[in-house]
């Protein structure tokens, strides 16, 4: 029974019995996140600050992240029972052809309005590309094995989450010379890649022929029924959501958090020696003018140690019970998620986003095989289709609410300008006049005496808490962990038979 403690296999013994598909699987969601996040490392600069190109606020930002999120993790409820009924490659045939549309748009947006129609598009190409390659990963996993292929799966797919933001970061240049379009196209010739091992490796899995001899209009008909009927998986996947509102906040919020307010010379530092002390010629790609580390280069701290830690310990856990695991995968991460925004020094910054990287790791791969192993044979893609609710939940609440919270909370250019007139003396009219990069440069020379961007910012840090804005989301994380600690002491009473 799917969450019952169960005995440790020899990892051999486990990999011998996945299928030739499971690695094809493993390799195309490789690419595709491989392009995905080396876009979204990128797209929440390219949208909100006073060196980006868009200059939107961060409710715009939000707002198109939120509508991003909606098409992205909901289309898969329905677009799921359409692949187990029609075809797995046909599914990822479209998937790539609305991605690479989409991402050549984002490369030419001028706007709010652009913006958004890109991020449809994406979100589209993303939510029908799902179901199926998740869907190929469950058919080929068992209970013996589930535990240590779904934490395979979550190590593969972070190989390519963890160069995307590195790529991403050479690509798209410095404040002299942005080159922000090129990281938009390479993800198209990565999204166009992918047909290869699509077209002559992947192997169609078995079609649901029930569901196929049904209408279009009664595959999407019964694919919200079937959730409806599912009571207990709809009640966790709702309370799962507060682990993807962090999750998502970390890629969404940090970036722009970490550029304005968090100082990562020290970070930098780091890099460079290391780089020298590995022979390479610099980390200059991966820092800013000031010799800051970039914000995608802090977040990638999460890719990175997932690949380092995420076989071990899905081996480890693989003994212990799935709700367990995830209850303790989401305590982490509340720590780690507060953590990271409540300090601007970047060391503690970059121990706090590996702490929030343990408790994924720990809470991630648990929450797709418990998905994965408790859907009927014939309706994995479904379910695993139903497993981004979560991420729409999640990821929408989080923008819709995130980006109103920083522009009244966190907005460093705000605070700037305040500070300008309240305690500068300099007119209102005037500091409003400023544009958005110009408000910085002239506090620091208006504060004089050596001052520049890091000081400033430091004032602006002790006059007004811009962390705040951590503990309120927090919030979310803590009810999602309360929330699952109810749910685990249901289900059990249910199965020791103290409840209906």
């Amino acid at each position: 029974m799917a969450g019952e403690a169960t005995k440790r296999v020899p990892i051999a013994a486990q990999l011998k019995t996945m299928g030739g598909n499971f690695w094809v699987a493993n390799l195309i969601e490789a690419g595709e996140r491989l392009a995905f996040f080396g876009v979204r490392a990128i797209v929440p600069l390219y949208m909100y600050g006073a060196d980006s190109v868009l200059h939107l606020s961060m409710t715009e930002k939000g707002v198109i992240f939120g509508i991003w999120a909606l098409l992205q993790c909901l289309v898969p409820m329905i677009s799921g029972g359409y692949t187990d009924a029609y075809g797995y490659k046909k599914s990822m045939y479209l998937a790539f052809v609305i991605n690479i549309i989409g991402y050549v748009c984002m490369a030419s947006a001028n706007g709010f309005w652009s913006m958004l129609g890109a991020a449809m598009l994406v979100g589209t190409g993303t939510a029908i590309f799902k179901p199926p390659v998740q869907g190929a990963v469950a058919k080929s996993l068992n209970e013996g094995n589930s535990g240590l292929g779904f934490g395979l799966f979550y190590w593969i797919v972070n190989i390519g989450g963890f160069f995307a933001p590195m790529a991403a970061a050479v690509l798209r240049g410095n404040e002299a010379e942005p080159t922000w379009n090129y990281v938009f196209y390479g993800a198209a010739v990565v999204t166009a890649l992918n047909f290869l091992p699509t077209l002559f490796l992947f192997k169609e899995p078995e079609i649901d022929v029930v569901a196929k001899a049904k209408s279009p209009f009664q595959v999407f008909a019964d694919s919200l029924t079937t959730l409806v009927r599912d009571r207990q998986m709809l009640r966790f996947l709702l309370i799962i959501s507060g682990f993807w509102f962090m999750f998502m906040q970390l890629w969404d919020l940090l970036p722009n958090f970490i550029s304005e307010w968090v100082d990562t010379r020290d970070v930098g530092s780091f890099l460079t020696a290391a780089a020298g002390t590995l022979g390479a010629d610099g980390a200059s790609g991966f820092l800013t003018a000031e010799g800051a580390t970039k914000p995608e280069i802090m977040i990638n701290i999460d890719s990175f140690a997932i690949i380092l830690f995420v076989l071990p310990l899905s081996w480890f856990l693989g003994r212990y019970r799935m709700m367990g695991s995830l209850i303790i995968g989401i305590a982490v991460s509340v720590v780690g998620f507060v953590g990271t925004g409540t300090t601007n020094v970047g060391y503690i910054c970059a121990l706090m986003i590996f702490v929030f990287a343990i408790g994924e790791i720990i809470c991630s791969p648990k929450f797709s095989e418990y998905v994965g192993m408790t859907a009927p044979p014939d309706k994995k893609a479904l379910y695993m289709g139903y497993s981004n609710i979560p991420f729409a939940i999640g990821w929408a609440g989080g923008n819709f609410l995130s980006g109103p919270l920083y522009d009244a909370l966190s907005s460093r250019t705000r605070f700037a300008r305040d500070y300008l007139i309240e305690q500068l003396g300099m007119s209102r009219e005037a500091a409003e006049a400023l544009e958005p990069n110009q408000v910085m440069p002239t506090l620091v020379e208006k504060l004089g005496d050596g001052a520049d961007t890091f000081s400033a910012t430091q004032v602006l840090w002790d006059a007004n808490s811009p962390w705040v804005i951590w503990w309120i989301l927090g919030v979310i994380g803590l009810t999602s962990l309360v929330g699952m600690i109810l749910f685990n002491r249901r289900a059990r009473s249910a199965v020791d038979g103290t409840e209906s």
